[in-house]
């Protein structure tokens, strides 16, 4: 993309945003976040969702200077998520004769956020498959519902072949930060924590859009992709059913005063001696909860290590436990350190919630640590590390 321009009748109209600390009040971006709307110049102007409010002065200059004058006919509304939709009302106010073009679904949001939605000549509701034709450049619409909410629809403009992909393909990070780690790191830890949940829902679209061709994907957060494009489907085929991304090991862990640390610590050494095997490692005290989820959806076995605490588990494990299952983790080799001083029984519950999810298969033994590690502990820790390997 050079400047703004997705193509010579294409533009892009969004925002950065480099202030705010939490995306969702829970996610940590230390890079910042984009807010992404593009602007589509033919007979007919249509304007691709709106952003969010922190950004409605620069958006609405970019909007200006991008029309040149012209006035829009059309707003596609794909997602009306508030970083999306924040400015859906102040287009309507600004241009009375502008078309809102979204799903059924969407309509009742638009009156939930609003309390007003335009009137019926002003509204076009969409279902899969329908097209909206602008001159020489036709949209094509693909309802994605729960991805991640049900609103959700995708736009692909049929000349120049262009998937506009609501939330899916985004990443954290803002357009000017110039990622090390490339596209996936940030795009994994935005997929499994915003989108993981609905994994049946995007293997939906993705059979969907299984017949276009696609030469580049407008994303509403993160870049415009436009090289390698099998690989970014590809990877969200992948992450949608649920299937290691790599071969490795996640130890996760949290210790009360050092001895559970101990053992987790010894246990990614032992690992780490006898094998090639890539190994993670996360302090889920200190971590960021978001890439602990990240990791261990990305790798295909879990240890988990944590004390027992008021006859259960350390509060922050049970908390990570809980991320795993509400974003539907399965399909994994999963073990288990335990630390306990008279009733150890961290063991046996993380044992319990994992067993409730899909595909699980545990691994033995379950390592007890008897309130600090000794030369027992080692010698079971050994046995566990070959089990993993």
């Amino acid at each position: 993309m050079t400047d703004n321009k997705i193509s010579s009748n294409i533009l892009y109209i969004g925002a950065d945003d480099k202030e705010l600390d939490l995306f969702e009040g829970q996610y940590v971006i230390p890079e910042g976040i984009s807010y992404n709307s593009y602007l589509i110049l033919d007979e007919k102007v249509a304007i691709m969702d709106t952003i969010d409010a922190r950004k409605t002065n620069e958006w609405l200059d970019n909007l200006a200077a991008a029309l040149n004058g012209r006035k829009p006919d059309y707003l596609i509304v794909s997602h009306m998520e508030p970083d999306h939709s924040a400015n859906v009302k102040r287009v309507m106010e600004m241009y009375p004769d502008i078309t809102v073009v979204c799903t059924a679904q969407a309509q009742k949001l638009i009156t939930r956020f609003f309390g007003v939605a335009p009137a019926a000549d002003k509204m076009k509701l969409v279902k899969d498959g329908d097209t909206l034709a602008l001159g020489t450049h036709t949209l094509q619409f693909f309802t994605a519902p729960m991805v991640h909410w049900p609103e959700v629809m995708m736009t692909y403009e049929q000349s120049e072949k262009i998937l506009f992909a609501a939330d899916a393909f985004g990443k954290f990070g803002a357009l000017s930060y110039d990622d090390p780690e490339g596209w996936a790191c940030e795009a994994r830890r935005y997929y499994f924590n915003i989108v993981g949940k609905y994994g049946v829902q995007v293997q939906a679209i993705l059979k969907k859009l299984a017949g276009l061709e696609i030469t580049k994907i407008c994303p509403l957060h993160g870049p415009v992709l436009d090289e390698n494009l099998d690989y970014y489907l590809q990877t969200y085929n992948t992450w949608s059913s649920y299937e290691p991304e790599d071969e490795g090991i996640f130890i996760a862990y949290c210790s009360l005063h050092g001895n559970t640390e101990e053992a987790a610590l010894k246990l990614a050494s032992l690992i780490k001696s006898e094998s090639s095997v890539k190994v993670s490692v996360s302090d889920l005290r200190h971590d960021d909860m978001a890439e602990a989820i990240e990791d261990a959806f990305r790798y295909d076995r879990l240890v988990l290590a944590a004390p027992t605490y008021d006859g259960g588990v350390m509060p922050i494990m049970e908390d990570f436990i809980h991320h795993l299952k509400i974003k539907n983790f399965q399909k994994r080799r999963v073990a288990f350190i335990e630390n306990g001083s008279w009733a150890p029984m961290a063991g046996k519950k993380m044992r319990e919630a994992m067993e409730t999810l899909k595909g699980i298969e545990i691994v033995e033994p379950i390592v007890t640590v008897e309130s600090t590690v000794k030369p027992a502990t080692v010698e079971a820790l050994k046995q566990l590390a070959e089990a993993l390997i």
